[in-house]
């Protein structure tokens, strides 16, 4: 055998796969819906919904209907035409089949049939097909009604006509595959969310949900029901509910261009935040695009000419800049596009160029018309553009007084910060700890080549009720910022995040499990969903979990880390002798813990249980952290009630 052959080893055309029709999609899932884990089981729903949703744009269908079955199947129905049956000339087999059984095969390929259709793939229902243990496509159409079955995307027969109809459309009924998912529930909750966005960005259609899985305390079916009438601006009221609005409507937008569709609604308030949300196509382009730079565009310009030429900037000692007209706004750009191109880390952010002035025009026209029809109006948004020009200014000079200080102290690490020997970020993280007592315990327990400690005092500040300079000011929030190495504002931009010398890769938040522990987690996780999303959209966020009991019975002790575990635990220990004689101890704070058991526990990598930080929908997010941490009590009373875990355990 001559050397090159040995270096190539057993390489040759026989291990060359060609991957047929839907294997590809069964080998290699990741690749076509994201991940195999909560996002991609979720994805084959939206995925489903997404067809019914384009026969809606092309104005063929009303209603929308999902259910999630006992046993976490996925029933999805529409009243639209219907997924044609008739035989496929090329293929040579009924069309439903060549829709369910190949890879970017449907009406969304043909101009004349959609114009634009939805889905950020485009591997449509027939990817759904291959990924789950079986599906049922039901159609009813020209009077009749149609079915045809599969398992793991293969047909079990061919379709067949089971009856009369009177009525149109699409039922899909499909079992996610267990074997590749890592996941099976279903969470109502995350699909309930995406239904009321697909809503509000397509005015007019009703989408509704029931869980089959379980009645609640009245013997019912938790249900909801979403329709918008008002589209974006009903969305920006609703994501604004908990914010105190500083004009009494919305500004609402609606055109089109070069086929290009565009609607967009804003409304200022009188937070300190910029909650800028876009979408192409009903895909939440959380990386922005070009239809984001022409609305900016369009709003610094419009708002920028309107003060001038009415002299309201006159007294300002400082230049005005783009984010000044975007502080206390709440915004939300959608656009419909033919053939959209999609680039950046995730694949959502729009680039098609040409979309950067449609919508900016589309914009500039009617938000001109508004100032100056709304003359008080116009007043108070100018008003509150020079309020967030001088704070931005404030800020500025305490965030170099902040990074100033830090390169005259040598290292610039706060002093409280026990750092990690390794320097390469990938390998190391760091645990923001609530108080002293805990963070020395973590010091202890830790390994000191890649974990971090830095202990927190007490609550930070609310950086949602709170003018920028004064994080800056706050000592927890400057210790984050130093410790983790991250600076933000440059010469052109004062929001921009630069996180070149971010010392570490996983940021772990660890706080007792109580409300108070609660609490301080959400408060951090506000100050970096407001001030760092880039860090939770890289996936370096983290949430430790402490166990909440240990349970021993003699020298025997096993942790739990839920009610469940902790009752299974005492039975199993009990055996056949007493339940009295195993003794529970509830953890109420890390400081309970000594250093071996808080790493058996908490920060060994072997055995703890971390949960990342993740935003499936910013708009959601958005309305989530403004509610919990807004000044509005009544809402989030309601959103406790309906999501505490610890209502029985701190009373």
């Amino acid at each position: 055998m001559s050397e090159e052959a040995k270096k190539q080893g057993n390489y040759s055309a026989d291990n060359i796969q060609i991957l047929e029709g839907l294997e590809a999609v069964r080998k290699r899932p990741a690749m076509y819906i994201g991940d195999v884990g909560v996002k991609g089981l979720h994805h084959l729903v939206y995925e489903v919904v997404d067809n019914s949703i384009d026969e809606a744009l092309a104005g063929h269908c009303k209603n929308i209907e999902v259910i999630i079955n006992s046993g976490n199947s996925i029933t999805v129905k529409d009243d639209g035409r219907g997924i044609p049956t008739e035989m496929h000339k090329k293929e040579n087999k009924s069309a439903l089949e060549v829709v369910m059984t190949v890879l970017h095969a449907g009406g969304k390929f043909d101009k004349d049939t959609y114009k634009v259709s939805g889905g950020l793939h485009g591997v449509g229902v027939s990817c759904v097909n291959a990924l789950s243990t079986n599906l049922k496509a039901e159609v009813h159409r020209n009077g009749k009604v149609f079915v045809q079955e599969y398992s793991q995307g293969k047909p079990l027969y061919d379709v067949k006509e089971t009856g009369t109809t009177d009525r149109t459309g699409t039922e899909v009924t499909f079992q996610p595959d267990t074997s590749i998912f890592t996941v099976s529930e279903y969470k109502y909750e995350t699909l309930s969310a995406r239904l009321r966005e697909l809503a509000f960005l397509n005015k007019g259609i009703n989408l509704t949900i029931r869980d089959e899985r379980e009645k609640n305390e009245n013997g019912e079916f938790e249900e909801g029901n979403f329709y918008s009438e008002g589209g974006l601006k009903e969305f920006v009221t609703f994501l604004d509910s908990t914010r105190e609005a500083l004009i009494p409507e919305p500004i609402y937008v609606e055109g089109s261009k070069d086929n290009v569709a565009v609607e967009l609604a804003l409304q200022y308030n009188t937070s300190f935040s910029e909650n800028l949300h876009s979408y192409v196509n009903n895909i939440n382009t959380i990386e922005g695009g070009t239809h984001v730079a022409g609305f900016k565009r369009a709003i610094t310009r419009i708002f920028k000419s309107y003060g001038e030429k009415n002299g309201m900037f006159e007294k300002l000692k400082f230049d005005i800049s783009g984010d000044d007209f975007r502080e206390g706004l709440t915004a939300i750009v959608s656009v419909k596009v033919p053939e959209p191109q999609f680039e950046g880390q995730t694949k959502t952010k729009l680039g098609n160029s040409e979309v950067t002035g449609i919508v900016e025009t589309c914009a500039g026209e009617t938000v001109t018309n508004y100032l100056e029809e709304h003359p008080k109006e116009a007043k108070q948004i100018i008003q509150k553009v020079i309020l967030a020009a001088t704070a931005r200014h404030a800020a500025r000079k305490a965030r170099e007084l902040v990074q100033r200080k830090n390169v005259l102290s040598g290292s610039g690490l706060p002093g409280k910060l026990s750092d990690c020997s390794s320097k390469e970020a990938d390998k190391c993280e760091i645990y923001l700890v609530e108080g002293d007592s805990a963070g020395g315990t973590a010091k202890q327990g830790r390994d000191r080549v890649f974990q971090a400690i830095l202990p927190l005092r007490g609550k930070i500040l609310n950086v949602e009720k709170a003018m920028e300079h004064k994080i800056y000011e706050n000592e927890e929030i400057k210790n984050m910022f130093t410790g983790l190495g991250v600076k933000v504002g440059t010469e052109d931009d004062d929001k921009a995040l630069d996180i070149s010398k971010l010392r570490y890769h996983k940021i772990i938040i660890m706080t007792d499990a109580d409300v108070d522990g609660s609490h301080i987690t959400t408060l951090i996780l506000t100050f970096f969903f407001r001030y760092m999303k880039e860090l939770i959209e890289r996936g370096y966020i983290y949430i430790a979990t402490p166990p909440l009991y240990l349970v021993k019975k003699g020298k025997e002790a096993v942790y739990a880390w839920n009610d469940e575990e902790r009752d299974k635990t005492v039975t199993e220990l009990a055996g056949e002798g007493k339940k009295e004689n195993v003794h529970i101890q509830r953890y109420k704070g890390l400081g309970e813990m000594n250093a071996e058991q808080l790493w058996d526990t908490t920060m060994n990598p072997e055995t703890r249980t971390l949960r990342q930080v993740t935003i499936d929908s910013a708009a959601e997010a958005d309305h989530i952290f403004s509610m919990l941490m807004g000044d509005e009590v009544p809402p989030r009373r309601e959103f406790i009630e309906k999501n505490a875990t610890y209502a029985n355990i701190d009373a």
